[in-house]
């Protein structure tokens, strides 16, 4: 049983031509990650995501050291990837660019906590049944998929994608919702429920949007190349405009564009761009655009 095994996997490394899954250098942690993003969460937001204990006052002294954990722990877990990844980089140059990486998520954490803040604004407003910000950030799972995803997004443009992906991962096994680290999104998003909501890798997402569960930002079509294989990258999924609000199940395909201001209605499928300020919804037995109705 286990020679059996054995040679199921030599097989596949070899068809793979992926040596590296023999062990040398490692392969980053799910479980170490998701450590990883739980310690930078709180240092974000210790008073809530941090221990009981803290106040005000001793805030400070706690996330300098939860950052002075979490970081050299996440450089180890980028520096395994580009060791995975790259056969270019020396040893000396996967540090250096471990480093390098990490240190730019470090500096982008001010911002990155700033712009959760107008998701938090965002949630908290749009939704009446929310009685406070803090319990928007305690108990909306919406919100424990955009802090992973603003993190995600920022090593996925430093040039961690796999980290960046891993984290996705954790966030949609958590909460059901699934984002590519590679999607792009405004200020004050907000995803009400959220169960079921897909975001695709190159989706763009204005400022400002609000969408529901089971929502799709998905791909129409995927490009191949002449040797038939998928070519990576292209971008695929909707551009989703500022001020817009796509409610349930509503399924957008392809490079489309919806303008800012319109509202998507409940299960509306659509494969073809929306002006702005247009209202579209679900009419039997096909789908209805009607710019400047009220939405019903």
């Amino acid at each position: 049983m286990t020679a059996a095994l054995r040679a199921a996997r030599e097989d596949w490394r070899l068809s793979q031509a992926r040596h590296v899954e023999y062990g040398e250098h490692g392969f980053p942690s799910r479980h170490a990650i998701a450590r990883i993003v739980e310690s930078l969460s709180a240092a974000l937001f210790p008073i809530r995501l941090g221990p009981a204990e803290l106040t005000p006052d001793n805030e400070d002294a706690f996330v300098l050291a939860s950052l002075e954990s979490a970081l050299p722990l996440l450089t180890m877990q980028v520096r395994m990837e580009l060791a995975y990844s790259s056969v270019i980089l020396s040893d000396a140059g996967r540090d250096a660019e471990a480093r390098k990486i990490i240190a730019g998520l470090a500096g982008r954490l001010p911002q990155i906590r700033r712009l959760l803040d107008t998701d938090l604004e965002a949630a908290y407003s749009g939704d009446p049944a929310a009685r406070s910000v803090d319990e928007v950030l305690l108990c909306y799972p919406c919100v424990t998929a955009v802090i992973h995803h603003r993190i995600a997004h920022e090593l996925y443009l430093l040039g961690a994608p796999l980290v960046a992906r891993i984290i996705a991962e954790i966030a949609h096994s958590r909460t059901g919702i699934d984002i590519h680290p590679g999607a792009r999104i405004g200020e004050s998003f907000f995803i009400d429920h959220g169960t079921g909501v897909v975001i695709g890798q190159t989706a763009i997402i204005g400022n400002r949007v609000r969408i529901y569960q089971a929502v799709t930002l998905g791909a129409r079509s995927f490009r191949t190349d002449e040797a038939g294989n998928l070519v990576k990258d292209d971008p695929r999924h909707p551009i989703i405009e500022d001020d817009v609000t796509i409610y349930a199940g509503a399924t957008i395909l392809g490079r489309i564009t919806i303008g800012k201001g319109s509202v998507i209605g409940g299960n509306v499928w659509l494969t073809r761009p929306v002006p702005p300020g247009s209202q579209v919804r679900q009419h039997k037995p096909s789908v209805e655009i009607a710019h400047g109705d009220p939405f019903e």
